[in-house]
């Protein structure tokens, strides 16, 4: 049985902040009002479970690999794996690459490669494409639902801390002056699939990974 938290994840999406379908960014500047109570090396790569893939080049939209299948209840998932792979698009390293067709994440290294995660995206009527940067980091970030927000679900908890129990899981990347960031998730069997309200969420263990990679302005391209 999910907890609480966990039930809310499913049910909204974890991208709670947005307020409707995401068809372009919001003027929400994150950095306005209260922020806190809004919020409240290469040798490495291979960590935590990563393996080596020699993928035969990019190409957005490649098919095969969506993996939105829901688990089964009592289904064991296994986790997409994090993998150094060979990427050809003209990003320059440190840029974050974000598939949502292919359900993928990608942070542009040196030489031709790339670091690709699997991830969650948005829902249909919640997807959006962009180019921004990455304007604040948090761990174990809060999370306060707008006004907005309750107005449609009285009953979600007006403040959640930061924790294991938080949809927004372990860490958080800020994108741009947009509700949206790159997150965990407590719910690792919804990553490689479309189910949140425009986020990116990935793996408690993947975002840590590409937390501790990422520099607060780092280019961040979202493509449909």
């Amino acid at each position: 049985m999910k907890t609480l938290a966990s039930a809310f994840a499913g049910l909204l999406g974890v991208c709670v902040l947005a307020a409707g379908p995401a068809a372009a960014f919001s003027s929400y500047d994150p950095y306005g009002g209260d922020a806190d109570d809004y919020y409240a090396e290469q040798s490495d790569i291979f960590g935590g479970g990563a393996r080596r893939q020699q993928a035969p080049g990019y190409s957005y939209g490649q098919p095969g690999y969506g993996q939105g299948v829901q688990a089964a209840p009592q289904a064991q998932v296994q986790p997409i794996p994090r993998e150094l792979v060979a990427f050809n698009g003209a990003y320059k390293p440190g840029t974050i690459v974000v598939s949502t067709q292919e359900r993928r994440l990608y942070l542009v290294m040196p030489n031709g490669e790339a670091i690709r995660y699997g991830v969650g995206v948005g829902r249909p009527g919640f997807t959006w494409s962009g180019t921004k940067t990455i304007t604040a980091k948090r761990e174990w970030p809060s999370w306060t639902p707008p006004a907005a927000m309750l107005a449609r679900r009285p009953d979600l908890p007006r403040y959640m801390a930061g924790g294991i129990e938080n949809p927004l899981g372990a860490r958080a990347m800020y994108i741009g002056n947009t509700e949206y960031r790159i997150h965990g998730s407590n719910e690792p069997d919804t990553i490689g699939q479309a189910v949140s309200s425009g986020c990116i969420r990935m793996t408690n263990e993947d975002v840590t990974d590409l937390y501790e990679r990422v520099k607060v302005g780092a280019k961040v391209v979202v493509l449909n």
